[in-house]
């Protein structure tokens, strides 16, 4: 203890600094398991990964709308893949910029003969908001649902489609966002709250000590 000085802990600044104590270190364990859920999910699409050999569907093709890439507008192609057993599984083979008008589509350029495609599995295409009107058919949509579009087509779908990660001569993007990303973030955030609850109880501490008021 300082020379001069005694410790005289008041209730009300004790009683916010173990709140704000508290506080931090609810909000440092809440950061820290999001971290744990995005490594946990960055391992699990690791045991997904797959390997296929097939013909891919260009009449087939349909175009996701609304795809933001660098602050471009796009579309994320989904086509099937037919393997040698006559079943299809449905590929988002990657992302490609839109035209000057939303007129003309893109074209896409798409392999002949038989191709060997690796990517993550993945059991649901994402969902976007589906704007009124909006195609729910066609080559350009919002959404797509694999049973329905399994029906459409009369393709033998797989229950699942790959988001493709090899590489092939086509132009298109796919540089797919990495499950763990933000992991760095939450990990950061959990240190300054953790921080913020220790400095709440050391500002407490040192605010309890009093210079001892010498007798006149």
């Amino acid at each position: 203890m300082p020379a001069g000085y005694s410790f005289r802990p008041r209730l009300l600044p004790w009683a916010i600094a173990l709140l704000a104590c508290a506080a931090g270190i609810a909000l440092g364990q809440w950061q820290t398991r999001r971290a744990e859920e995005k490594r946990a999910a960055a391992k699990q699409l690791e045991d997904k990964k797959v390997e296929l050999n097939g013909m891919l569907l260009p009449q087939h093709t349909v175009l996701l709308d609304n795809k933001i890439r660098d602050g471009r507008a796009g579309y994320e192609v989904l086509m099937p893949l037919k393997l040698a057993d006559g079943r299809c599984v449905l590929v988002n083979r990657g992302w490609i910029a839109a035209g000057p008008t939303r007129d003309a589509l893109p074209q896409v350029r798409t392999p002949a003969g038989e191709v060997r495609i690796e990517g993550i599995a993945r059991e649901h295409l994402p969902r976007a908001l589906q704007l009124a009107g909006a195609p729910q058919t066609g080559k350009l949509r919002q959404n797509l649902e694999l049973q329905a579009f399994a029906a459409e087509t009369g393709l033998a779908l797989a229950p699942f489609f790959v988001e493709q990660r090899s590489a092939l001569d086509d132009g298109l993007v796919r540089d797919w966002p990495r499950p763990d990303s933000g992991v760095e973030k939450h990990e950061a955030y959990a240190l300054q709250w953790y921080s913020l609850a220790a400095l709440a109880v050391v500002l407490a501490a040192v605010l309890s000590f009093r210079k001892i008021e010498k007798p006149a």
